[in-house]
């Protein structure tokens, strides 16, 4: 029985960077998420689901923030219509100078986009921040927005002082590791102390260069929410995304590591589907996220959670908490993954010997007893329950894929939390797949998040495996393209299993759409059939993150094929009764 009902919605997940418009500067901006907007309210889409925009590191992952407020500089519209003070004739010549027409309609180039954007920042700041002689008040054209500029600085002082630092010393020392930092820098107040120390020696300097990244953030804080509001005129909403955890090396870390426990890694636990990576099938993912340390921030109020999700709803009308299972419990590592290749060949016995005694487990606890569950649940329903109360009427979906506890999905739609429902990992009970119209209203479906294969290279993984795979692999692959099929109300179910072909994407699709669930998403680059994936989990490498779209957003609402499936997607919206 539903427990909750709410209107069924149709959404796409499209990563910002990903987008691509005419003008871009190698990376998707603001403004191609207005046009994605447009876009959408035109064919019927009811939600545009994006990935974190939190500012990131030297990696570039959006779930890898060096801040759990400020946004990513990167995401910003840097042309002169979208920021006056930017001349417009030093727009074009830094530019041409970067050489922007040869390197930006392929994967995004972060090495470059970077030296771009932040030439340009610099440009526009300086413009803004040097009143030329004479000219004040009335007469002066910039006057409002330096007076906003100086507003935002003072509202946001209490985090954005402490990011303006970091970041500075970021750009001192070259990365965002700062256990290795110098040892005048390398803790909150060391920093502090530094900061002093140079602005007695060169204030000015130092003053301009905490300027520049606070400027960057007021133009993130400003164009953002004009996206949100051009959102809400277009009857199209915003969906979020906040990671269970923060980086280790982040801002917050740094300045606040009270707040957090800093003897434990938290992760995932081991995991045979990842047949290429032997320590996370011995060991598990280690992700490098610190554990929190919830005593503390309970009796503070949780105050610094309750901030990064009041943050976080100013743009977004419903967001998704990645890792929800580990406001439960999280299974934890007591090394950082720097040292994962010293413990791949160790015994359990031989890992303890070398961390005072303690080995990867799940904390606060297994769930190997009832008391231990009933822990483990009371724990994640105080927290969770915060979530909501912060989130002040925005919508919650949360991800709880992975190995979940039998308490967490009754526990889930006990407080409206919409869960996953992965059409393909969905079992009835009885060997089938879980039928569409046996989908609770309160769940979130679809095939394939931004760390899944696409659709069309899973189908063919899949039938790989099934025709020429050892015995499990076949086992597993017929399994999926069965339950695939079933969902879909393919035929056959046993096999021999078709290529992948439109007529099959736009069957599996409008199974997602006709299904019960309040919010049915997909990945825009499943709609039209592409194999380009965002992210391979556990892999750091340089094509992470970086996938765009073959095509800007106007040649895919007017050119073909990508105008036919248009079409085709606001029939099949209309068809399913997601309207």
């Amino acid at each position: 029985m539903d427990s909750f009902f709410a209107a069924r919605r149709a959404g796409v997940l499209c990563p910002v960077f990903a987008l691509r418009t005419e003008s871009d500067l190698g990376i998707g901006d603001t403004e191609a998420v207005r046009g994605l907007i447009d876009w959408a309210a035109e064919i019927g889409v009811h939600f545009l689901q994006f990935l974190p925009i939190n500012a990131t590191g030297r990696d570039n992952s959006p779930y890898n923030a060096i801040s759990s407020v400020a946004l990513e500089p990167l995401t910003l519209d840097l042309s002169p219509a979208a920021v006056p003070e930017l001349p417009s004739a030093e727009f074009t010549d830094v530019c041409a100078r970067h050489g922007l027409a040869s390197w930006s309609m392929g994967r995004v180039n972060y090495p470059a986009v970077r030296a771009l954007k932040h030439e340009l920042l610099v440009a526009a700041h300086r413009a803004l921040t040097a009143i030329p002689p004479g000219l004040s008040g009335s007469g002066d054209p910039l006057a409002g927005r330096r007076a906003a500029f100086a507003a935002f600085r003072l509202a946001e002082a209490d985090w954005l002082d402490d990011y303006c630092l970091f970041r500075l010393l970021m750009d001192r020392v070259g990365h965002e590791d700062w256990p290795s930092w110098p040892e005048e820098m390398n803790t909150g107040g060391k920093a502090r102390a530094w900061l002093a120390a140079e602005q007695a020696r060169c204030g000015e300097e130092i003053g301009l260069a905490l300027s520049l990244h606070a400027y960057a953030q007021w133009l993130c804080a400003e164009q953002w929410a004009a996206v949100r509001e051009h959102a809400v005129h277009r009857g199209v909403s915003l969906m979020g995304d906040v990671p269970f955890g923060v980086s280790w090396c982040s801002v917050d870390v740094f300045f606040h590591p009270e707040e957090f426990d800093l003897t434990w890694c938290g992760g995932a636990p081991p995991e045979t589907y990842y047949k290429d990576d032997p320590f996370v099938q011995k060991w598990g993912q280690n992700w490098g996220i610190p554990l929190y340390n919830w005593e503390r921030m309970e009796a503070g109020g949780c105050q610094w959670w309750r901030r990064r999700v009041r943050k976080l709803t100013e743009i977004f009308a419903i967001f998704r908490i990645d890792h929800v299972l580990g406001f439960y419990r999280i299974y934890s590592f007591p090394w950082r993954p720097q040292r994962n290749e010293e413990f791949l060949p160790l015994t359990p016995e031989e890992a303890a010997a070398r961390c005072d005694g303690r080995v990867p487990h799940y904390i606060p606890h297994d769930d190997d007893t009832q008391e231990h569950k009933a822990t483990n649940l009371a724990q994640g329903d105080r927290f969770l329950r915060m979530i909501v109360e912060a989130a002040a009427g925005a919508e919650i979906v949360a991800e709880d894929l992975g190995t979940v506890p039998d308490y967490v999905r009754p526990h889930l739609l006990s407080l409206d939390l919409p869960g996953f429902k992965i059409s393909q990992w969905e079992d009835d009970g009885h060997g089938h797949a879980l039928q569409g119209a046996a989908y609770d209203n309160c769940s979130f479906t679809t095939y394939a998040t931004h760390d899944h294969e696409p659709m069309r290279t899973l189908w063919e993984r899949l039938r790989r495996e099934w025709e020429h795979g050892t015995a499990e692999e076949a086992a597993q692959a017929g399994r999926e393209l069965k339950f695939l099929c079933q969902f879909a109300w393919l035929h056959p179910e046993e096999g021999p299993y078709p290529p992948y072909d439109p007529s099959l994407r736009h069957a599996l699709l409008a199974a997602l759409l006709h299904s019960k669930a309040r919010f049915a998403a997909f990945l825009l680059t499943d709609l039209f059939g592409l194999e380009d994936r965002f992210n391979v989990p556990g892999v750091a490498r340089d094509q992470n993150w970086s996938a765009r779209l073959p095509m800007t957003l106007a040649e895919m609402q007017c050119d073909a094929p990508w105008h036919e499936e248009c079409a085709w997607l606001a029939e099949a919206i209309r068809d399913s009764g997601r309207v």
